[in-house]
């Protein structure tokens, strides 16, 4: 019956834990140490962010105009009347591109590139451009010919993003004002959140803890994250420590209660982002439509066409084959050294499972000692999914006592797989593709996951650039399942040559 007494007390310590991490420094009160924490950190850091983008845009128009006037108009390179002009107009520009929403996103969105903002960059250039011609013609100032129009346009097209992006990485390389934000709803779901903000330091978020009805058992890389206080109590805590974004990750209140909530909040001035329902299924890109007001996202079928699975096939054909002849000497000693460091074949064959829940024999390079299969009760403590906090459906053993010396080499930069190129050619893996499970692990997967075998399992993929064997199990699903319901042949490309620097980084953690 203590209960109650202890999360309260729990939650109490959190919350003057979290208070004096942005404590007022002496002789100044709570509250204007929160509005100065509020409005110094990520109000100083967006008013920088909108006056860099401003100063880059101007540069890059300026550029593009007085260069495309050399090139074609004014090789003296004396102000034209037109030049004047553009000048003057060039407020107009900075007020469509403020219209288009480009100086806002930055504080709008945790993470965003300047690559987003291209098809909005690409929209304002011939539209600036027109709005450039009507001025000169109000003003009777001849306008420049059609030649230097164009190559006004496309260097304005070219200069505007990729200023930004010079501008963007000196900027966040030199200014660090991060966000001060906390996560309504501690479960699953919000620690994951958390999770992925603190792989992220270049989103600039600082995540100040937990606002949940309960405190929850937390992951042991959530750092002093804990739950700070109830949703109740969330308007206080803003004003307490100047947070200034707030992510609601699955509340538990009522409809009517978050919406109050959310209004609240947007008094506030806080920005809060939403986690949808079905997030872990739903791809980056949607349809979208409206009956009558309400949002409808539309999810794209998960089925490839006869053209998408040919290329995807033709693609691992040509490279597999290609991949085995210039890996052949490497084959050789690779085997030559398994030979000589222990006893036993030199491949590994084991039954996973493929496309369409047909099971196929795996090729690899033997890591572990010959009987390592006998052995697997005799270290069944080791397994670090055995822990509280573990996942059962895995089974993972670092430094694993039966892996050899050569192994361990061979793990640590991905080597034993190259044999799965044999699968590859053969016909029943990819290159890319969903992570290919042992039986037992395949049988704990749900209904909706399975989806992830519409494709043939690949030699590396999301799981592999992202983490390795450091990757959950619930959240490898969930990458299969996202590259399935979005594959593109530029996908596959890019995984491939992601993956590179993936594995020669020889992390320990993606090895075992």
């Amino acid at each position: 019956m203590s209960l109650p007494y202890e999360a309260d007390t729990i939650q109490k310590e959190n919350r003057e834990r979290a208070v004096a991490a942005v404590a007022p420094a002496p002789g100044l009160s709570h509250r204007s140490a929160a509005h100065d924490v509020a409005r110094t950190p990520g109000r100083r850091r967006t008013w920088l962010s909108r006056v860099m983008l401003v100063h880059a845009d101007v540069f890059a128009l300026l550029f593009a105009y007085f260069g495309s006037e050399r090139l074609f108009g004014n090789p003296s390179g004396g102000l034209t009347e037109a030049g004047a002009v553009f000048v003057l107009s060039l407020p107009v520009w900075i007020l469509a591109l403020k219209s288009s929403g480009l100086y806002a996103r930055d504080d709008d969105l945790i993470h965003h590139t300047t690559l987003d903002e291209v098809p909005a960059l690409l929209k304002v250039a011939p539209v600036g451009t027109w709005s450039f011609l009507v001025v000169l013609w109000l003003t009777s100032v001849s306008s420049p010919g059609m030649g230097q129009l164009i190559a006004f346009w496309l260097l304005a097209s070219v200069l505007l993003p990729a200023v930004r992006v010079v501008a963007r990485s000196e900027f966040q390389r030199d200014v660090d004002f991060p966000q001060n934000t906390v996560i309504v709803g501690a479960g699953s779901v919000g620690q994951l959140l958390a999770r992925k903000i603190l792989k992220h330091p270049e989103y600039h978020v600082r995540v100040l803890g937990f606002v949940d009805a309960m405190p929850r058992e937390r992951r042991d890389d959530l750092g002093d994250l804990a739950v700070i206080g109830e949703p109740d109590e969330l308007p206080q805590l803003v004003e307490a420590l100047g947070v200034e974004r707030v992510l609601i990750a699955f509340s538990n209140d009522s409809h009517d209660k978050t919406m109050d909530l959310i209004r609240v909040l947007e008094e506030q001035n806080v920005r809060v982002d939403l986690v949808p329902r079905l997030f872990d299924i739903l791809p980056p890109r949607l349809s979208r439509q409206t009956i009558e007001g309400i949002p409808l996202l539309t999810l794209p079928r998960l089925r490839l066409s006869k053209s998408s699975r040919f290329v995807k096939r033709a693609f691992d054909v040509v490279l597999g084959t290609f991949g085995l002849v210039v890996i052949s000497p490497l084959i050789a000693v690779v085997a030559i050294a398994i030979k000589l460091d222990t006893p036993g074949p030199v491949f590994f064959r084991q039954r996973r499972m493929g496309e369409a829940e047909q099971p196929f024999a795996m090729f690899k390079f033997r890591t572990m000692v010959a009987d390592a299969d006998h052995r697997k009760r005799e270290i069944a403590h080791l397994n670090k999914h055995a822990r509280p906090g573990g996942d059962p459906r895995m089974f993972k053993v670092i430094s694993d006592p039966r892996v050899t010396r050569v192994g361990h080499f061979l793990r640590r930069y991905s080597l034993d797989e190259l044999p799965q190129l044999i699968n590859v050619v053969i016909g029943n893996m990819s290159l890319i593709g969903p992570r290919p499970l042992i039986l037992e692990e395949d049988e704990n997967i749900e209904a909706w996951g399975r989806k992830r075998l519409l494709l043939k399992p690949g030699i590396t993929g999301l799981w592999q650039v992202l983490g390795r064997s450091a990757i959950p199990f619930e959240e490898m699903v969930k990458l299969d399942y996202l590259y399935v319901t979005t594959w593109s042949l530029a996908n596959d490309c890019r995984l491939l040559l992601q993956t590179i620097p993936a594995v020669f980084r020889g992390e320990p953690e993606g090895s075992y």
